[in-house]
């Protein structure tokens, strides 16, 4: 009798590895690896999820309602067409699931989410890696990898760990370039950091075309990254596909609590979002006067670039940093192991992080 095997290509997945958390011998840590707000969460937030705690014995309102609503009121979307989930890593997982499989192909940018590639090869389809320019998506390079196998393009907008972002314009390019049976994912997880003109998160691209969804997160500005808290806006038929597929109670009671104290508490938001804007701009202009390269982010996050020298190198830069308690997120595995990419943190840890930098680029 042959032994138990899991479904082939399973195990040649490299696994997800999120960002260190700890370091030996160091009690006290500046976690700058895992973009997570460095304000916390919105007091109002916390309080509704206490106050959970009182019905954990209940099952979850299976369709989140609450959450969905409250959603649908600050975007301005119908909720009949938000759909909920354990974090935005679910719903890609679950839109994976829906439209692709075994012989298919999924496409996603060269440095794009850890998570696409995995999402393919999880369904059993091809991964295909689209050429980025200059570290952000190319929406021509995308266009030319399509092909009659081609049934989903995952693109983050902004992406991670780059910090680029595409415009409208060149979104509605893309989706106009693409046929009517692939499914376009705009990960949109760092849209309420961007404070550009020229920037769309999605919900547009949504409701003029039937093969598009943005998916949002709460993990990062609302500060909810340990309750898992994602959601989707979609065209009617594919909310029908992912209900489906999704478990009945795939968001739990205080998270769905928490979520809808947070989306309503934009004052918290607002705060994060210049406290990031705020030290985004001085971490750049301070890491370039290092000599540094550091290519613009719209993100809660930069990406630092190192020279190719012994003891000034990516490796250097981390053992630099974790010597003085900085933990930074690195980037071998997204394909940039001459760079390392750093959260915004408050303003004590980047003038940390700054120091810790001068002295290695001396």
């Amino acid at each position: 009798m042959s032994p138990l095997r899991p479904r082939p290509g399973i195990m040649e997945i490299a696994a997800y590895v999120g960002g260190e958390a700890t370091l030996p011998g160091k009690n006290h840590v500046i976690k700058l690896a895992s973009n997570e707000n460095p304000l916390g969460t919105s007091p109002k937030a916390v309080e509704a999820y206490r106050a959970a705690g009182d019905s954990l014995f209940v099952y979850p309102e299976g369709a989140a309602t609450p959450l969905r609503e409250a959603i649908g009121r600050q975007h301005g979307l119908d909720p009949a067409r938000i759909v909920c989930g354990a974090g935005s890593d679910e719903l890609l997982a679950l839109l994976g699931r829906g439209y692709a499989g075994p012989g298919d192909e999924v496409i996603y940018s060269a440095h794009g989410f850890a998570m696409y590639p995995i999402i393919a090869r999880s369904v059993g389809a091809l991964g295909v890696v689209a050429p980025e320019t200059d570290l952000t998506a190319n929406v021509d390079a995308i266009l030319d990898c399509v092909t009659p196998r081609t049934r989903i393009v995952f693109l983050a907008n902004p992406n991670n760990p780059t910090g680029s972002y595409l415009p409208a314009s060149e979104m509605r390019r893309l989706r106009e370039g693409l046929p009517e049976n692939v499914l376009l994912v705009v990960d949109a997880a760092y849209a309420e950091y961007v404070v550009r003109d020229d920037y769309d998160a999605g919900a547009e691209l949504v409701d003029a075309y039937p093969n598009v969804v943005m998916c949002r997160t709460f993990s990062k500005i609302y500060g909810l990254a340990s309750l898992r808290v994602g959601w989707a806006y979609c065209p009617s038929a594919i909310v029908e596909v992912l209900h489906r597929i999704r478990g009945p109670f795939n968001v739990s009671t205080p998270a769905i609590a928490a979520g809808t104290a947070a989306v309503a508490d934009q004052e918290f938001a607002e705060r994060s979002r210049r406290h990031n804007q705020r030290w985004l701009e001085w971490t750049t202009h301070e890491l370039k006067k290092l000599g540094l390269d550091v290519p613009p982010s719209v993100g809660n996050f930069v990406l630092v670039r190192f020279p190719d020298e012994p003891g000034r190198d990516a490796a250097a830069a981390v053992e630099c940093l974790n010597a003085q308690g900085i933990i930074p997120r690195r980037m071998g595995g997204y394909g940039l192991p001459d760079s390392l990419r750093i959260t915004i943190g408050l303003e004590d840890d980047m003038r940390a992080v700054v120091e810790a930098l001068s002295t290695l680029m001396k």
